[in-house]
This record gives structure tokens, C-alpha cells and sequence, in this order.
């Protein structure tokens, strides 16, 4: 990580202004990163409920949470709401990873683009 102090006026206006963008783009990547970390959080523990759903009978009595209620379902139903969100959970996690990837592109560019115009400044 690249860091300098973008108010010297010996620091050219568009090497302040790339030094802004990779600031910027260093916490969208954070933002994503943590996105994506509980994103894969709540998929691990709506598969852990799968396996324990799959261990029980069709006949078990099942609760599920709503808000601070707790209400009674029927094992095909949590097991099917269960699975949709599983899928939706892995789409975003994939739209997430995808964002991370390019943000990292960019990063490295720009940390390139940064050094040799601060390797054209320093001659």
C-alpha cells in the first residue's frame, strides 16, 4: 500500500488525483471483502441447518425464527427455503468475488501508474 500526503504542493494534480482514486479504491475492496466474508458466514450456517435438517425425520417438529417470535414449519418448507437462499447466497458471493478481483486489478495498476510517475518526478 502506497501512502503519501496528497497536500504538497510539490505533488502534481494528477498524481493527487490517482493517489484519491487508490484510496478510494483500497476501501471499496475492504468494503467488498467484508461483504463477502459474512455473505459466506450465512451460507455456512444455512448448510449446517441443511445437515441437520437431513438428519431429522419428515415428522420432526421444526421452528423457525421471526424476528423474536419462534414459529412452527413444515420440514419441506424450511428445507426448501433453506436451499433458495443457499443459491442466492452463492450468486452474490460470485458477484462479490468478481468485484473483489477487478478492484484488485485496478489497484495493482494504479499503484504502477502511481511508482513510475513518481520515478518520473524524483529525475
Amino acid at each position: 500500500m502506497i501512502r503519501m500526503s496528497v497536500d504538497r504542493p510539490s505533488v502534481p494534480n494528477q498524481l493527487q488525483e490517482q493517489l484519491g482514486r487508490l484510496q478510494q479504491l483500497q476501501q471499496t475492496l475492504q468494503a467488498v471483502i467484508t461483504q463477502r466474508r459474512q455473505l459466506e458466514l450465512e451460507l455456512n450456517e444455512g448448510e449446517n441447518a441443511l445437515e441437520e435438517l437431513d438428519k431429522m425425520t419428515d415428522e420432526a417438529i421444526i421452528y423457525k425464527s421471526v424476528g423474536s417470535l419462534l414459529v412452527k414449519v413444515e420440514k419441506k418448507k424450511i428445507v426448501e427455503e433453506l436451499k433458495e437462499n443457499k443459491e442466492l447466497l452463492n450468486a452474490r458471493i460470485t458477484v462479490l468475488g468478481r468485484q473483489q478481483k477487478r478492484a484488485e486489478e485496478r489497484i495493482k495498476e494504479l499503484q504502477s501508474n502511481i511508482q513510475s510517475s513518481l520515478g518520473t518526478i524524483s529525475k
